[in-house]
């Protein structure tokens, strides 16, 4: 039971419910002071909420919703997915705007496979553990939550609203299937219950999604957790980690904070074998 279902007597206080109170207020005398803007309630206003001096309350909101929805459905941990949207699946690699990227629908099935085992060990704790968590859209993400319904799970969208139309893939569960405005409480969402992260080839998003995971362990803001990144001829062509190294813009030691993997079957091993968290 919601707070929005209990009876007074359910509630720890003797006041009404919010949503009482909207609902009497759309039920009022029509005169020019209930039309007035400044007479609507401060919650059910709309262009208030919008307005610029509002957006700490904005951020706070996109903070707790999910957060809030998330504990109500038991999550306790994540597996966390990031990858390109334009990967595609297999049977579509055919039509793949390049050659590369037809070669990488290799890491669709790759993703597909590693959220199906991931799953399983998740329905072991009833759910609660190893949730699969992508950013809710095609390619890798659409994969991700893929594996996860076929194994018969629940996996996590994270969306982000963008300029083009877009919808969530049809597989992440629709409870957990959330939308934001701010990049910022989106990113801190993936990682805030994240047990393992798994980079797959990706652009833009998937570079700065890794870059900001590994900025976080490496500065000790974030505990250690496997760090797998699926594809290393993919990924040793894009960046040039030892060139960092060398060059003593980061450590030797910061060149173990992540691993590649080829394949599901890798990356669910390495997973089973790190040592669970105190």
């Amino acid at each position: 039971m919601n707070d929005a279902t209990k009876t007074p007597e359910d509630r720890a206080h003797p006041f009404p419910h919010s949503d009482e109170d909207a609902d009497r207020a759309r039920h009022i005398p029509d005169t020019p002071q209930t039309r007035a803007p400044a007479y609507q309630l401060a919650f059910t206003d709309r262009d208030f909420l919008l307005r610029e001096e509002l957006r700490p309350v904005r951020l706070q909101l996109e903070l707790l919703k999910p957060q809030m929805l998330l504990d109500e459905a038991g999550v306790e941990s994540t597996v966390v997915m990031f990858g390109g949207a334009r990967i595609p699946s297999p049977e579509n690699a055919a039509v793949a705007r390049t050659p590369t990227l037809a070669r990488l629908s290799a890491y669709y099935e790759e993703a597909r496979l590693f959220a199906q085992e991931m799953t399983r060990r998740s329905l072991e704790t009833g759910g609660r553990e190893f949730v699969i968590t992508t950013g809710g859209g095609p390619g890798v993400m659409e994969a991700g939550n893929l594996g996860a319904h076929e194994a018969g799970g629940k996996s996590i969208g994270l969306g982000i609203v963008l300029p083009h139309e877009q919808a969530p893939n049809v597989y992440v569960t629709p409870e957990l299937c959330f939308n934001f405005h701010y990049f910022a409480i989106r990113k801190m969402h993936f990682l805030m219950r994240a047990r393992a992260i798994t980079i797959f080839p990706g652009g833009f998003g998937t570079l700065d999604e890794t870059f900001e995971a590994l900025t976080l362990i490496q500065t000790g803001r974030m505990a250690r957790v496997p760090f797998l990144m699926f594809g290393r001829e993919f990924w040793e062509g894009i960046i040039n980690w030892k060139g960092l190294a060398e060059a003593g813009t980061i450590s030797e030691e910061d060149l173990g904070l992540f691993r590649y993997v080829e394949t599901a079957e890798e990356a669910v091993e390495i997973i089973d074998g790190w040592p669970k968290p105190a």
